[in-house]
């Protein structure tokens, strides 16, 4: 799984695609057949042309890879759960200071200011990993 999230956008995800995702985040990789199953286990029961479909669109949205593999398609994450996490507060945080300006930018900066000095040494940690 390589983690491309600083170079993508991380669309968000609708319920039953953040329910698939969480599957295969698990597994690590995933049929359809599987992730049904386990879905099914936990809810009411949905069709296998459901979750392919789902499992399709992630894919056609850059957030599953499918390789073949004889008659069966198997699924992989292209980010990693936090990889996504961070790709998608990314993407939040440029959109509100897209449309606010100057003004996000200042909510923001109250937020770090209201902090205590443990959580910003962690909170500057986070962003020089990046």
């Amino acid at each position: 799984m390589s983690d491309r999230s600083s170079d993508s956008a991380a669309p968000a995800l609708h319920e039953l695609e953040a329910k698939v995702m969480d599957e295969v985040w698990k597994r690590g990789q995933a049929t359809v057949r599987e992730v049904l199953e386990a879905l099914n286990e936990h809810e009411k029961p949905r069709a296998y042309t459901t979750v392919m479909t789902i499992m399709s669109r992630l894919a056609d949205k850059g957030m599953l890879e499918r390789l073949r593999s004889g008659k069966t398609d198997v699924y992989s994450p292209v980010l990693s759960r936090d990889g996504y996490a961070r790709a998608r507060a990314r993407d939040q945080a440029g959109a509100l200071v897209a449309e606010f300006g100057d003004i996000a930018l200042a909510q923001f900066a109250r937020q770090v200011e209201s902090l205590d000095p443990g959580r910003l040494a962690e909170l500057r940690r986070m962003a020089s990993d990046e």
